[in-house]
């Protein structure tokens, strides 16, 4: 009945205009926030982590089809990033009761789980048309990726206007990500393993089918979890309220946001910080023929990034956040020289230094958001127009074209080193594929220093402006 539908319309506009200050709706928020990151970041981990694995040891892709794999990979994350700030601005131009950013965190999350599940499902079939299949769902699912990601993001700068609120939310969602990072590279050989019901004594104890149930069972239960940031995430209602911002607006605003820009510059010549995660896996397979330890690797970048994670926040709070980044950017070219250094044949000093580099990629990722989202604060003091949407999709965008240029260029050093599935390996192949995790990493850190350094925020009589100035 008319009435009812009216009193249904009035109550979840007023649960949508609930006091984001309270601090029942803020722990509520934060936890819900916190807990869609983190089964979206399951994921995500998934896909980054084992994707070339599955393709070269299950899928059976030969050298030459990792070359065209990893090709796919970086030129769909670089037109899917380019979609990232489109994906923003039709954000921004949302206005719906239930904000602009919930109803495409809740109709994405079904999509992504299905063509993540897909990733994984390669079928036996000629090479070619493997690739093509792969081609296909690959860039269908980093599209569905975007449409989910973007909100999230952008939900956290809209959700929580305390930057001191905001930063510790943001630790959070990149420490509990770093636990899903964690979950997810130490249990997913296993799950894989269980779900493929390999008889007792069979040589093959994991399977391609078992990977294809494995990571659909995650997808499942990733996405599940994501959807709370919908049921429980509440946008700013002042925010809701506004009338719609103009597509040329928005993108006006954005390249004149000069701290964003160069927050923006300095990620992307960061790539090197996601070398590791792309290539970890198939690292280790190569430098130890066992991919069993890959669980020392993991653990060690996982234990740094969750530790980085809670403390960054602390350090905040003692020196700015352009000091931080351009200080850690410089600590993990350290790092990764002396790991190069020492070399690869003690698992313990390797497992040290990539805890060492997880610190440094851990500070990273809090900063990189934090300075985004302050970047925006900084705007809106100036200008009057906030645009978390586009400004967020910047986040998603760097973080994809990183991941692009580190799958690339391991990719590039796989080739160059000749490895594949069944091939002999030599010294000179591990020694090419150690050279990807160590010393490209060392300098793209201190290349991406560089752009930090000129983070200034500006906002005429803004708090956090102060602060930086000083």
């Amino acid at each position: 009945m008319t009435p009812r539908k009216a009193d249904h319309d009035h109550a979840d506009s007023a649960v949508c205009a609930h006091p984001v200050g309270t601090n029942s709706s803020a722990r509520t928020q934060s936890r819900a926030i916190v807990t869609a990151a983190f089964g979206q970041n399951a994921i995500l981990t998934t896909v980054t982590t084992f994707l070339l694995v599955y393709l070269l040891q299950y899928a059976h892709i030969s050298a030459v089809g990792i070359a065209v794999v990893t090709t796919i990979i970086a030129v769909a994350k670089i037109f899917d990033a380019i979609s990232d700030p489109v994906m923003g601005s039709i954000i921004d131009m949302t206005r719906t009761r239930w904000g602009k950013m919930r109803p495409f965190i809740l109709f994405s999350a079904a999509p992504v789980a299905l063509l993540t599940g897909l990733l994984f499902s390669v079928p036996a079939i000629d090479e070619p048309a493997q690739l093509v299949y792969f081609g296909i769902v690959y860039v269908l699912w980093g599209f569905a990726y975007t449409v989910c990601d973007v909100p999230l993001w952008g939900l956290i700068g809209s959700a929580f206007s305390d930057p001191i609120a905001r930063n510790r939310v943001i630790s959070r969602v990149r420490a509990f990500g770093a636990i899903s990072l964690g979950l997810a590279t130490l249990g997913m050989p296993w799950l894989a393993q269980l779900l493929s019901f390999a008889p007792a004594g069979a040589a093959e104890q994991t399977t391609a089918s078992g990977w294809s149930r494995a990571v659909f069972a995650v997808a499942i239960v990733g996405m599940g979890l994501y959807l709370f940031a919908f049921f429980f995430g509440r946008e700013r209602p002042q925010e809701i309220a506004k009338p719609r911002l103009k597509f040329k607006q928005l993108f006006r605003e954005l390249f004149h946001n000069t701290p964003l820009l160069m927050v923006l510059i300095g990620s992307v010549l960061g790539f090197g910080r996601f070398i590791v995660q792309a290539g970890g896996a198939v690292f280790v397979v190569i430098a130890y023929g066992n991919a069993g330890y890959f669980t020392f690797i993991g653990a060690a970048i996982i234990l740094g990034l969750v530790i980085a994670s809670f403390l960054t926040p602390r350090l905040l709070r003692l020196m700015s956040a352009r000091r931080l980044m351009v200080g850690s950017s410089v600590a993990g070219t350290v790092f990764y020289v002396a790991m190069y250094l020492v070399g690869y044949q003690s698992l313990i000093a390797l497992s040290v230094f990539i805890f060492l580099t997880g610190l440094t990629l851990g500070v990273f990722g809090v900063v990189q958001a934090t300075m985004i989202a302050d970047a925006v604060d900084d705007a809106e003091a100036r200008t009057g127009v906030r645009n978390d949407g586009i400004s967020f999709a910047s986040l998603t965008f760097v973080s994809k074209i990183m991941n692009a240029l580190a799958v690339l260029v391991f990719g590039l050093f796989v080739v160059i080193a000749g490895y594949q599935d069944g091939v002999t390996v030599t010294p000179a192949i591990q020694n090419t594929i150690f050279l990807s995790i160590t010393i490209v990493p060392a300098i793209s850190c201190l290349v991406s220093a560089v752009p930090f350094l000129f983070y200034r925020l500006s906002g005429a009589g803004h708090p956090l402006a102060d602060a930086e100035l000083q």
